[in-house]
């Protein structure tokens, strides 16, 4: 019996109703479903193959989406089932967004403030670190024989001196969901959602605002409206911190996809995505700009 089978026979309140299962697209780690019952649709959430190998904690994850939802940017938890690591969750009436809707007039401001209002809700159970996350990355790839890009040993010591520089005056870490992707935004035509809490956990909010400009391929325009909707003004300060992180988020999303390349059975071409994410990063450290960021930062 599948999981998702299996599942749906464990909860007490589905027991005897009308209950359908429809598959949906779209994950890069995991299955999604839409289950109806008597009508009501479900979203359900099935964990993907070694999940735990890409430093994804589901106690840490259930925590922080019920916190988000009480912050009122995520949809509610319904059922948790520890045993499958498996959350039902309350499903969104909106369009899932993507990288072009995104890009739309406007949108950058109303991601900012949608981010914000995560950020000010209450605190998650755990912090995360990007620069610890791609050590982490590092030392699995090195045990299991994972390929990573041409030159990423190389450029280690400019990740040491990028955090260094961020460690001058660091910004107070704030709830974060770390991992917003286009399709983790859902718009229901009053505000924005944000789901999927795998990665969530308290962090400089500039990697949140950083790491979902990098994500959209922001232009420097739409990097500046994004930081004015989130502090108030844009300022090369905070301009250079979200530029820094967004090239952390290539430098560990691109080792991220490079692991999955290895482990994952879902048909997508995550080496061709870590090819792309370290061509970003390395453009951007070798950049005239990249030593005024480092500047910056320390101001």
């Amino acid at each position: 019996m599948a999981v998702i089978d299996e599942v749906v026979t464990k909860i007490p309140e589905w027991v005897g109703k009308d209950v359908s299962i429809h598959p949906l697209s779209g994950g890069l780690t995991n299955t999604n479903f839409k289950v109806d019952v008597d009508g009501v649709p479900h979203f359900v959430r099935v964990p993907g193959e070694s999940t735990e190998l890409l430093a994804i904690d589901r106690k840490n994850e259930y925590y922080n989406t019920k916190a988000a939802s009480e912050a009122g940017v995520a949809p509610k938890v319904l059922f948790y089932l520890p045993e499958y690591n498996v959350m039902v969750i309350e499903f969104l009436n909106g369009k899932t967004m993507s990288k072009d809707f995104l890009n739309e007039k406007g949108m950058p401001t109303r991601m900012a403030h949608a981010i914000k209002k995560l950020n000010q809700g209450p605190r998650f159970l755990t912090d995360f670190n990007m620069f610890r996350l791609t050590e982490y990355y590092l030392s699995l790839c090195k045990e299991r024989d994972i390929r990573i890009p041409d030159g990423y040993l190389q450029k280690m010591p400019t990740m040491a001196q990028i955090e260094m520089s961020m460690n001058v005056k660091p910004l107070a870490t704030v709830p974060c969901n770390n991992d917003l992707l286009g399709e983790n935004y859902i718009d229901d035509g009053k505000q924005l959602w944000l789901i999927d809490y795998e990665y969530s956990g308290n962090n400089d909010p500039t990697f949140e605002l950083g790491n979902t400009c990098q994500e959209m391929q922001f232009n420097d325009d739409q990097i500046r409206e994004v930081c004015a909707a989130y502090f108030g003004k844009s300022t090369p300060e905070m301009i250079a911190r979200m530029k820094l992180n967004m090239i952390m988020s290539d430098i560990g999303w691109g080792l991220w996809a490079a692991i999955q390349t290895k482990i994952s059975t879902i048909e997508f071409d995550f080496w061709g995505w870590a090819i792309e994410r370290w061509g970003r990063a390395e453009e951007k450290m070798d950049s005239v700009e990249f030593t005024e960021w480092l500047r910056d930062v320390q101001k």
